[in-house]
């Protein structure tokens, strides 16, 4: 299936299936064990909208993520044990189990992209050394703030690609825009956890706001620098009109994350919760595309097929 049929796949599909209990239904945030086939011989280098700069973007976002998941985890791990409410409990388990998997798919998926030529196992090496020096100086306190404001990030960025058809259609590869949806998915199907956890375990507005500049401008510089990493690998750093196109796409007047500043400023307020942010009836057709039986997109790709999730 090409990324032209997955595409019409999604604009055809309808939002009516056969009710399933699955694993993890009840707190709606189920593990799936999931098989991605990246091929490189398949795999278009420059799989989003056929450009370099964009393409390296959400390669080099890749970079981050199975070293930047494991930090996620250990960030709320660590007060699994202070939690008393058994909804809340039962949540963490599907948040932990749903991060294991994004961190897994992505390792693959970047395997992928090393393999063409880019030096995306250093980029993992080096996040990795920045979020372990995190951990080791940084309070737990706020090592879990730093982990509401990135999911906070993911979780606003997840909703658009889930929304924005045209965003979708610049994936050219059909086994990536897979794999991004059904993470972007998981991120809004847990997109509270982590948040819920800290309001519990600490609540601190001031800690949480604050936070969340650190940790903004520390993400920007990481991708930019790893940024022209890859582009320098790919020979298109000095490619200038070429780049600046596509870093107009992404943060000039309409480009994709200035249409986010709405979502991301609302965290800035003190009786923010994620779940202002509604994506329920979102998840629910998302749900239907990707794993209803026999004809979602991923159903077949889904190793457990009890914890599919839909209802």
């Amino acid at each position: 299936m090409n990324a032209v049929t997955v595409n019409q796949h999604i604009s055809n599909s309808q939002t009516t299936s056969t009710p399933k209990v699955a694993l993890g239904a009840t707190v709606n945030i189920p593990p799936r064990r999931m098989d991605f086939a990246f091929q490189t011989a398949s795999s278009p280098r420059h799989f989003y909208g056929n450009d370099p700069f964009l393409s390296t973007f959400w390669n080099t976002f890749s970079s981050l993520l199975p070293e930047g998941e494991s930090f996620f985890v250990e960030a709320v791990r660590h007060y699994r044990d202070q939690i008393t409410d058994p909804i809340l409990k039962a949540q963490v388990a599907g948040f932990i189990g749903q991060e294991a998997m994004h961190s897994k798919e992505h390792d693959a998926f970047n395997q992928m992209i090393r393999d063409m030529g880019f030096p995306i196992d250093k980029l993992d090496r080096d996040v990795g050394k920045l979020l372990k020096f995190a951990q080791r100086v940084l309070p737990k306190s706020m090592q879990l703030a730093a982990t509401v404001c990135l999911e906070h990030y993911t979780a606003i960025m997840a909703e658009q690609l889930l929304r924005d058809k045209d965003h979708q259609a610049m994936m050219k590869d059909p086994e990536a825009l897979k794999m991004w949806l059904w993470h972007a998915l998981e991120e809004n199907e847990h997109k509270t956890v982590a948040y819920d956890v800290y309001e519990q375990v600490s609540g601190n507005y001031a800690l949480r706001a604050g936070t969340m500049i650190p940790t903004t401008i520390i993400l920007f510089a990481v991708l930019a620098i790893f940024q022209a990493r890859m582009l320098a690998a790919d020979g298109q750093l000095f490619k200038v009109r070429q780049n600046i196109k596509g870093f107009n796409y992404l943060f000039g007047f309409k480009g994709l994350f200035p249409k986010l500043i709405p979502q991301f400023v609302d965290f800035f307020k003190p009786g923010f919760h994620p779940k202002q942010h509604d994506t329920d009836a979102l998840l629910e057709q998302w749900r239907t595309i990707l794993f209803a039986e026999k004809e979602g997109l991923l159903y077949e790709q889904v190793k457990n097929k009890a914890a599919i999730g839909l209802h």
